[in-house]
């Protein structure tokens, strides 16, 4: 198998900074910067930009299906439970019981990877989904503690707020819950909740923060706290997001997930746009692309206590790289108007996992078992068969079954 290979001739984005003609080394999936090239180089044309590969920190794997599920037009949920009511009783929560868990995971893991994503949290406790761990093209963080939420609402995951964080701090790892997403009054105290139990603090990563006021902004920033935003899923559920702008400003740590696609985005490419068309809505003003790039690189990965492997392209850290063809002279545009069709080659610690079909022989000496797909007729390289899964889908339901983040 090829261990050492180089890319030359790119516009590196590391996302902090922009190093033109650039190129990256990568030793058993480990990255060198460099001009020089190895024995195996591949050269591109000067037209390509190459960043980090995204992370989306918030995503339900088992719950990537469509249609959307959610209120009567007009209407908006008081927090998220009457949301779940309203997905197990509806027809498309009936349909996807007829597909494997396992098929659900793949579909989730293939709508994260032709949107550019290599990591993903998937927002389920560890019994869930570590044995999908290894057999994803994907890679699912699996160091986390999480309470699904910090309310009498919450599904009790795990072991409890008290013994999961003190296990987060243990471990060092994030300790994830949802937070506030909801606007009655126990929603409202989740800042409150963790201050009274002594779990308000730097391994905190706080899922959707509807309800924060100003001062639960400035508590979860004067405690380290990490943010994620999901706009799309927010908007589409409550009609409101969090005071995203003021959390900004207080230099809290946000990122941007997804969540499932029953209520967010398409993908995670789709939801960087959203973020961005809804902040110009709610602010008058731009939220700059090279911010929006940082929310799902930089910022997620510090989230997640991960900045030391992935996030950013430097020395020693894991080739987790995405090539997209330059479609606006700045890179950090270009990433966040790009769509599935646009990307060149994604790697997952220097192993393809999928990109243009003209890479067939790094596919090829890195031993991966691909096939071949279609993507607005380009001819694509993908690890796995999501061809084939799609079929079982069909199979599964009875008909032929469209998925939006499935190009297929």
């Amino acid at each position: 198998m090829l261990n050492y290979f180089s890319m030359s001739n790119l516009t590196v984005v590391t996302p902090l900074e922009i190093l033109k003609k650039s190129g990256v080394k990568i030793k058993k999936g480990i990255i060198e910067i460099s001009d020089k090239k190895a024995e195996y180089n591949i050269e591109f044309d000067d037209s390509i930009y190459c960043y980090p590969a995204i992370i989306n920190v918030h995503d339900h794997l088992r719950g990537d299906y469509l249609p959307r599920v959610g209120p009567e037009p007009g209407k908006y949920y008081l927090n998220w439970s009457y949301w779940d009511n309203d997905l197990k009783s509806s027809p498309v929560y009936e349909e996807r019981a007829n597909i494997s868990v396992d098929n659900c995971y793949f579909l989730g893991a293939y709508k994260n990877l032709f949107s550019g994503t290599v990591t993903v949290n998937d927002h389920f406790p560890h019994e869930f989904n570590e044995p999908f761990i290894p057999k994803l093209p994907i890679r699912l963080i699996s160091e986390y503690t999480l309470a699904h939420e910090c309310s009498s609402f919450d599904l009790k995951w795990g072991d409890g707020i008290e013994i999961e964080h003190q296990r987060a701090l243990k471990r060092n790892y994030p300790f994830i819950t949802h937070l506030e997403e909801g606007f009655d009054a126990e929603s409202q105290r989740g800042i409150e909740i963790l201050e009274d139990l002594n779990c308000l603090d730097d391994h905190d990563v706080f899922i959707h923060c509807l309800g924060f006021s100003e001062e639960d902004i400035k508590k979860a920033k004067k405690a380290g706290a990490s943010v994620v935003w999901c706009p799309a899923s927010n908007m589409f559920m409550f009609n409101v997001t969090c005071k995203i702008k003021k959390m900004i400003e207080e230099g809290i740590n946000v990122s941007i997930g997804t969540d499932s696609t029953h209520t967010g985005s398409v993908n995670i490419l789709a939801e960087m746009r959203y973020a961005r068309k809804l902040y110009r809505r709610m602010y008058g003003e731009d939220l700059p692309a090279k911010k929006i790039v940082e929310m799902v690189t930089v910022n997620s990965a510090k989230a997640f206590r991960m900045y030391d492997r992935i996030g950013s392209i430097e020395e020693g850290k894991w080739a987790d790289l995405l090539l997209i063809r330059a479609g606006n002279p700045d890179p950090y545009e270009a990433l966040i108007n790009t769509g599935m069709e646009g990307i060149e080659l994604l790697l997952r610690a220097g192993i393809p996992v999928y990109g243009s079909g003209k890479y067939r022989d790094l596919f090829d000496l890195k031993d991966v078992d691909y096939t071949e797909i279609s993507v607005k007729g380009r001819p694509m390289l993908v690890q796995g068969d999501p061809a084939g899964l799609m079929n079982d889908i069909r199979e599964a339901v009875g008909f032929e079954k469209k998925l939006d983040f499935m190009p297929i």
